[in-house]
């Protein structure tokens, strides 16, 4: 679809704009400098960035070649890209983090550090468990995990095996290794790796964030060809995204970001809302918009979530701003049931009451798909299917998938 096309069917503004709320349509329409988009689940903050997005490329403010729109998961860029496409802005380029820095990095490898670049490692399990043999150290399954994970945090907060020690004090014993022999174990991933000549993906971030703050022909293309950027889920950075954010703007602050401290989910592998709530401060002139409507959940559910946030903030154990600036939400749905409370000894218990209910539920004539059992982490599913299988009740498990 043209623009030409796009603007005659009716006016661009109403075209684009004409469905939105007042707090959404004001991101959309806000085209320059920083923009903080503070918004709750549920409103509708996607539909306010690929609009705001398409307002700019129609409007002739944005060139689509020119714009990068960064999120966390593959599943939300494709997301984002489809909505571009219906919105006729097909050839923006929406990716993650490591999708964007690869891209980079597999074009400027040849130039800026020569050769074939190193193949990327899926998973780390089989390269720790060889680090950990070097240095004669036990390991099983679950501790070669709790190293990975450690691994991966030191590598987002850009720590090396050299200073990991220092920076990671009171960080309990990873895997049940103290933590000089963590950083041993760590030492020899990264000589394991490239015995290997493999990279992992932290190695995506660091070595793109090395060349550009090393190379300035290379930082200097990259900053001409993206002009604006769009950070969705601003609340998950981690240190290292946060300073490849860095140089790709290279001083500039055409930066539109999106998030809610009170979503952040991936603290325990770097990440850290201080970003989201320090913007206004490294951005004075920004704008700040609130997208406060919840259109996902009734009032009923819209009630507790305000409610157990406020208790969080006031007497939770987080000291720092992370809850001090609380999104209130306001429910636009219908009512609905008063959300049950029920309290368990531990997860078996808690899956069999689970399978109980829906037993009791599927008896009453509730079909099947209209029941759903939502859990937080893939690592509790098993409970819950064996449950549900003692029980003999059928059941499809999904977003089991590597994000």
């Amino acid at each position: 679809m043209t623009t030409e096309n796009f603007d005659s069917a009716e006016s661009l503004e109403e075209r684009i704009l004409g469905g939105l709320d007042a707090e959404q349509r004001e991101v959309a329409s806000t085209l320059n400098g920083p923009l903080c988009v503070l918004a709750g689940a549920g409103t509708g903050k996607t539909r306010a960035i690929t609009h705001r997005i398409a307002y700019g490329v129609h409007s002739g403010v944005y060139s689509p070649q020119r714009l990068l729109a960064v999120t966390f998961t593959a599943r939300a860029a494709a997301e984002m890209r489809s909505r571009l496409r219906d919105l006729g802005v097909g050839n923006v380029q929406a990716r993650t983090f490591h999708a964007a820095a690869l891209r980079q990095l597999q074009f400027f490898w040849p130039q800026a550090v020569g050769g074939t670049l190193p193949n990327l490692l899926d998973h780390k399990a089989q390269m720790i468990a060889e680090a950990s043999r070097r240095l004669r150290l036990s390991t099983d399954r679950a501790s070669i995990r709790d190293l990975a994970s450690e691994i991966e945090w030191a590598k987002v907060s850009m720590l090396t095996p050299a200073n990991y020690l220092e920076n990671a004090q009171g960080r309990g014993t990873p895997g049940g290794f103290d933590l000089t022999a963590v950083a041993r174990v760590f030492q020899s991933y990264e000589d394991v790796k490239t015995d290997r000549n493999v990279i992992d993906f932290e190695d995506v971030l660091l070595i793109t964030v090395g060349i550009l703050q090393e190379d300035q022909k290379v930082a200097a293309t990259v900053r001409e060809q993206y002009r604006h950027f769009v950070v969705d889920e601003y609340q998950d950075v981690s240190p290292l995204q946060q300073r490849l954010l860095e140089l790709w703007l290279g001083g500039r602050d055409e930066l539109c970001v999106v998030g809610d401290a009170s979503q952040t989910i991936y603290s325990f592998t770097g990440a850290s809302p201080k970003h989201l709530l320090g913007f206004k401060a490294l951005y004075p002139e920004a704008n700040v918009v609130k997208l406060i409507r919840d259109y996902r959940s009734t009032p009923q559910v819209v009630k507790l979530a305000n409610d157990l946030l406020a208790a969080r903030r006031s007497g939770g154990p987080v000291a720092d701003a992370a809850w001090a600036t609380p999104l209130q939400l306001v429910a636009q749905r219908p009512a609905g049931p008063v959300p049950q409370f029920t309290e368990c000894t531990d997860d078996e218990a808690e899956a069999a009451t689970v399978a109980l209910k829906v037993r009791e539920l599927l008896d009453a004539g509730t079909p099947a798909s209209q029941v759903a059992v939502l859990f937080r982490t893939n690592g509790q599913s098993e409970a819950y299917e064996q449950a549900l299988a003692a029980a003999g009740i059928g059941y499809q498990l999904r977003g089991g998938e590597r994000f």
